[in-house]
């Protein structure tokens, strides 16, 4: 929640990412941030946004993000993901960034960001793969992939937690969730131009692991661990 380097660095990322989609500027657009945090991610969003609100239902997140950053065009509310209190079509952008593994329904979710969206808008999508390696969340290897009974065990077991409360979709179950919107996929783009989206920390250019993602990006995309996805409000 308080690492700043790394939020700061997955923030540079969006505004490189919407500043390549958009043909406006970003300074018009107002933008809501589903899982604002401790708002780190938001108050460097606001520099370069119309507006951004920040909502998390963690009301100490919240309170710590109000007392860290303030900004004319920056407010944070405590707020729950799956009942936005913003009227429909009411903001351009709406950042979802690892976030649909958390709420206890992703669909309403996902409901909730298409309602508010103006026709042409989008969402930032950042989601893991189920089908990944290592579960980031504590760290311990194909959790995610093993059936649920098993996967409390497995973090029960290995003492990280009494449950294992995140849950995540495969490619097939991510397309299946975002399908109301149309699909504009910057996971390969990245892979392939690391540095102009920010991401050469995780795939240095020119290293095997990036021949690596270019390989499995083109072969076999459905294993990817993670996906960039710009989800397109339809519409306009």
């Amino acid at each position: 929640m308080h690492d700043s380097d790394g939020r700061l660095r997955k923030a540079a990322t969006m505004v490189a990412v919407l500043e390549d989609y958009f043909d406006v500027p970003l300074q018009s657009l107002r933008v809501l941030d589903v899982g604002a945090s401790t708002g780190i991610i938001d108050h460097h969003l606001a520099g370069h946004f119309h507006s951004v609100i920040g909502i998390d239902i963690d009301s100490g997140a919240i309170a710590s993000a109000n007392k860290a950053f303030q900004r004319d065009n920056l407010e944070f509310r405590e707020g729950d993901a799956l009942a936005i209190e913003l009227p429909e079509a009411s903001v351009d952008v709406v950042i979802c960034a690892q976030v649909y593994e958390h709420v206890p329904d992703a669909r309403a979710m996902m409901d909730e960001i298409h309602r508010v969206l103006r026709p042409g808008g989008v969402c930032y999508f950042a989601a893991g793969n189920r089908l990944m390696w290592n579960e980031p969340h504590y760290n311990l290897p194909l959790l995610s992939v093993v059936p649920r009974p098993l996967a409390h065990r497995y973090v029960r077991l290995a003492g990280k937690a009494s449950h294992y409360h995140e849950l995540h979709f495969s490619y097939w179950g991510l397309r299946r969730l975002v399908r109301r919107f149309e699909v504009v996929d910057y996971t390969r783009r990245m892979i392939e131009q690391p540095e102009r989206f920010g991401v050469d920390y995780m795939i240095p250019p020119g290293s095997r692991k990036q021949a690596v993602a270019k390989w499995v990006a083109r072969a076999a995309y459905w294993l990817v661990p993670g996906y960039i996805w710009l989800l397109r409000r339809q519409g306009e």
